[in-house]
């Protein structure tokens, strides 16, 4: 545990964003200070303020900008049983380098995570990296099976299950899980696809991936096909929001819609924000958007072929996203960190390997061009997901994160919100080099990050 006083820092959070300095004891803030200590001097008037003057270190943030580390609540590690595409140390060396401190795992593994004592396991194990931490999410349906809900019964100490890769097929089974999940306290993650469009849609994907026609009839084929593929996902997604939406009022739960992509799921997102003042009843609901959905569209021919699920939209769609950023209807920032091999994703397979890029990309495509305050980035990548998974109580055993506040862990990343560079895979922790954003310029640098006080990138 160290004692720390970083000065010369610009500290921002979702609610400050000034010039100013932070002392770290042991794995907490201590308090933050805000004016221009930009020299050493300044930085030493501060020692007063700890125990003990002894073993204090002094980090000149060089005007750089310090937050609070980033939560992603939409993480595939692929552990346990997929450990060519990804496992615990590759992932958490990923997640630091992103500058995230906390990162929610999904439980389509192999074996799928079904139980407390499974996701409790691979809490513990990630745990003993020391690098970040890991929340891990249970199966809405026993190993996916569809229709068996038994296992909620008896789970203990998990604020958050989820069927993602697809969703619950029998509106009476979700209706079932999300009844349990609202007397347990448990937060129902809403993967949103109606199964009845998928199996066309792989059809319509697969013969445009096994198209090896390459005059310009072939490509123009090609292209069709995805096209038609992703307007049979853009109904699964539309008709399962409404869905779900309309269970978890029915069973008053509070639940998460990931990785939204269409203008008319964030529409109905929105009216059932407004809607839950009114009908009370335990019923909330809160949604997440991805980089690749808010910076890219399917309109070009290159972003078409990148598959992944939900696809790429309509620049429409993504319009209608980051319409949603700044009325406040999206909550948090994920980034469905996905990776695969390259075998993998030449036969078809959906997702992008995210968590490097993804401060980056959301500094590029929000702040930059206005869309967003860095406050608000903040708050989407920090404060609203631990208030959504409750990590936000500075009295909780396990230490609040999200915020730069008296007694919160020191969960810090450093960021040079200026620097401007060339997104290269090769380069990345991660095992999965597939990124949507390869070659992009961007702007904004994670160049260090702390946890719970100690230095891991």
């Amino acid at each position: 545990m160290a004692n720390i006083i970083f000065f010369n820092a610009q500290i921002v959070d979702s609610t400050i964003n000034s010039k100013g300095a932070l002392l770290v004891q042991e794995d907490k803030i201590l308090v933050v200070v805000q004016g221009d200590f930009s020299r050493e001097e300044d930085a030493n008037k501060f020692k007063s303020f700890f125990d003990t003057e002894d073993d204090i270190q002094l980090f000149d943030c060089q005007n750089k900008t310090l937050m609070p580390s980033f939560i992603d609540m939409h993480v595939h590690f692929r552990y346990p049983g997929q450990t060519q595409k990804e496992d615990l140390q590759s992932g958490l060396s990923a997640a630091v380098a992103g500058g995230f401190g906390t990162v929610v795992l999904m439980p389509n593994t192999n074996p799928v995570v079904s139980s407390s004592d499974t996701a409790h396991q691979i809490e513990d194990e990630a745990a003993s990296y020391k690098m970040a931490d890991v929340i891990q999410t249970v199966s809405i349906t026993k190993d996916f099976s569809g229709t068996d809900t038994s296992h909620i019964d008896n789970l203990e100490g998990i604020s958050i299950i989820t069927e993602d890769g697809h969703d619950v097929n029998s509106s009476l089974v979700m209706l079932d899980a999300m009844s349990k999940c609202t007397v347990k306290g448990i937060i129902v993650d809403c993967h949103c696809e109606d199964e009845s469009f998928t199996a066309s849609a792989k059809e319509y994907r697969k013969r445009a991936l096994q198209n090896k026609d390459t005059s310009e009839l072939g490509l123009i084929q090609a292209e069709a096909d995805l096209q038609e593929a992703n307007r049979l996902l853009a109904l699964a997604e539309d008709i399962a929001t409404e869905r779900n939406i309309s269970l978890a009022k029915n069973a008053g739960c509070q639940i998460h819609v990931a990785h939204v992509s269409t203008a008319n799921s964030i529409y109905a997102i929105k009216e059932a924000k407004a809607e839950a003042d009114f009908i009370g009843g335990g019923f909330s609901i809160t949604c997440e958007v991805t980089p690749h959905h808010f910076a890219l569209n399917a309109e070009t021919g290159e972003n078409i072929k990148l598959i992944v699920n939900p696809p790429l939209r309509s620049e429409i769609d993504r319009q209608a996203l980051l319409q949603a950023f700044t009325d406040g209807t999206v909550d948090v920032i994920s980034t469905d960190h996905a990776p695969h091999t390259l075998e993998d994703k030449q036969n078809g397979a959906p997702g992008f390997s995210g968590l490097e890029t993804s401060f980056a990309v959301a500094n590029t495509e929000l702040v930059e061009t206005g869309v967003i305050s860095i406050n608000r980035l903040s708050e989407l990548m920090s404060a609203n997901p631990a208030k959504i998974l409750g990590l936000d109580n500075k009295y909780s055993f396990d230490g609040a994160r999200g915020k730069l506040e008296e007694g919160f862990l020191a969960n810090l990343v450093l960021v040079d919100l200026t620097e401007e560079w060339t997104v290269d895979s090769s380069k990345f922790k991660t095992k999965g080099k597939i990124c949507p954003f390869e070659n992009m310029e961007v702007i904004g640098k994670v160049t260090a990050t702390w946890f719970k006080g100690e230095k891991v990138f």
